[in-house]
């Protein structure tokens, strides 16, 4: 028996009441014994999250309906309880069917009428128990095996059922190669990687093996059938890919994600949907450098008119934040910013002479930094300074005495600036929405590393200085 995930969202409640003599796009008549007097839920898998569609109330025998005036969107829909808990039905073409089971064992008591996928669905999921049973047995037999012998002979029949089922996948695909559940069968395994070539040094390829599967690894998954979307196998498939398969580094990222785009055109909603999650996950990444790919979405997507599901004052937001983060992207020329010293006298960061400059943008009342700015100060007193590594330290506070108060009383001896005539630009320039906030440039002035802590950049530096010593 399932029980409903916290990412079911009641985002709306659609009651259909139908005139006398109109037939109904979509009517699932069910009945459920052990649950009576009670609502109903039908919902559809969608990404990674599941959304209600329809509500029906049982009666005291059991027996509700679910029905509607427009077809449903083809997928795998839940049936969920008043216990949240729920199983799964396929709606395709097939959208007047019915059905009957029992509260204590959804799957095992499940009939269908009227719906040849569904008929296939439950032979489907009853053969998939039977072989979970036996595996679970195998599993407890593994765990009191006395003998290395006994240990073999439970894992080779554990490889027995786990060939028996995807055998069963692989016979239903022949059988019924029309379906939608074939299709969902033919996405879910990964990639057999062949035999790799031999390098000249006697050893398999292995990186043409990681390779072959990458380029291989979402060949059976339809990126032009949005009914891939209300299941539960192509957002797993689709999010391991990008976040894992592909390596994390943004041109990769960026050449994967563009050549799926390219491939879900011919499908408006898996279009807009594949656009929205890419562009959202590395939006919100918090892996150092991610925002190029946010950037170059907004930037080849966004901007070019192709997101017609944003709307007006959506489209200026995003295109807003891709511009605040493109001047601070890691690799690019760092801003040149021209300040002022506590004195106000002029200082120009191009002039400071280090192989590497720590540029850090803090307030002397803001309580984080409190915290971090006594800890790099150590830190640039026991290793930078000694090692030639400089800090280029941005007030942003407006009260001077409060800033002269905190720097002169904390000994703070690296170079001390700020900008009160705001001339610089800095908060556009390197996108300062908080403090503190640390960006590393090498000698090139190129930014390295940003937005890391004082404790990753003590790690940093210590293995910097250690190899440039071994050198």
């Amino acid at each position: 028996m399932k029980k409903l995930t916290t990412t079911f969202l009641f985002l709306s409640i659609t009651l259909l009441s139908f005139a006398a003599g109109v037939k109904p796009s979509y009517q699932i008549k069910g009945n459920i014994k052990g649950i009576t007097n009670a609502d109903v839920y039908l919902a559809n898998y969608y990404g990674d999250k599941q959304y209600l569609k329809d509500t029906a109330h049982a009666d005291a025998a059991g027996n509700f309906i679910f029905e509607g005036k427009d077809p449903l969107p083809g997928g795998i829909y839940l049936v969920v309880t008043p216990r949240k808990t729920y199983f799964e039905v396929i709606v395709d073409k097939e959208q007047n069917f019915s059905f009957e089971t029992d509260s204590l064992d959804f799957i095992k008591n499940m009939k269908i009428k009227g719906s040849t996928d569904n008929l296939l669905f439950y032979e489907y999921l009853k053969e998939g128990i039977t072989v979970q049973q036996k595996m679970d047995s195998l599993t407890k037999s593994l765990s009191g095996a006395k003998s290395k012998a006994d240990s073999t002979a439970t894992y080779d029949a554990m490889k027995k059922w786990n060939t028996h089922i995807n055998d069963y996948r692989t016979q239903f695909i022949k059988d019924h190669s029309s379906t939608f559940l074939a299709k969902l069968f033919k996405s879910i395994p990964d990639p057999e990687v062949p035999k790799a070539p031999i390098l000249p040094n006697g050893r398999p390829d292995s990186v043409w093996s990681y390779y072959y599967y990458r380029n291989h690894y979402l060949d059976n998954v339809d990126f032009g059938d949005n009914r891939m979307l209300r299941t539960p196998v192509f957002h797993q498939k689709f999010e391991k890919f990008i976040s894992q398969t592909v390596p994390q580094i943004p041109d990769t990222i960026i050449f994967e994600a563009d050549k799926l785009i390219e491939r879900s055109r011919s499908d408006s909603e898996m279009f807009k949907y594949v656009i929205w999650w890419v562009t959202y996950h590395y939006e919100t990444s918090k892996i150092m450098g991610l925002d190029a790919v946010f950037v170059h979405m907004i930037e080849k997507y966004v901007q070019t008119g192709q997101t017609w599901w944003y709307d007006s004052t959506q489209t200026a937001k995003l295109i807003d934040r891709a511009k605040k983060i493109s001047p601070n992207l890691i690799g690019n020329k760092a801003p040149n910013l021209k300040m002022l010293d506590m004195y106000m006298n002029p200082i120009d960061m191009s002039e400071i002479k280090s192989d590497w400059l720590i540029l850090v943008f803090w307030e002397a009342t803001c309580g984080h930094c409190k915290k971090e700015i006594p800890k790099l100060d150590s830190l640039y007193k026991e290793l930078l300074r000694p090692n030639g590594i400089e800090v280029f330290s941005i007030n942003l506070e407006g009260d001077q005495k409060v800033w002269m108060d905190y720097v002169n009383e904390h000994h703070l001896e690296w170079i001390n600036v700020w900008d009160p005539y705001n001339t610089s630009n800095f908060r556009k320039l390197y996108d300062i929405y908080s403090t503190p906030v640390i960006y590393i440039l090498d000698k090139d002035r190129a930014i390295r590393y940003k937005r890391i802590d004082v404790d990753q950049t003590r790690e940093l530096f210590e293995k910097i200085i250690a190899d440039k010593k071994k050198k």
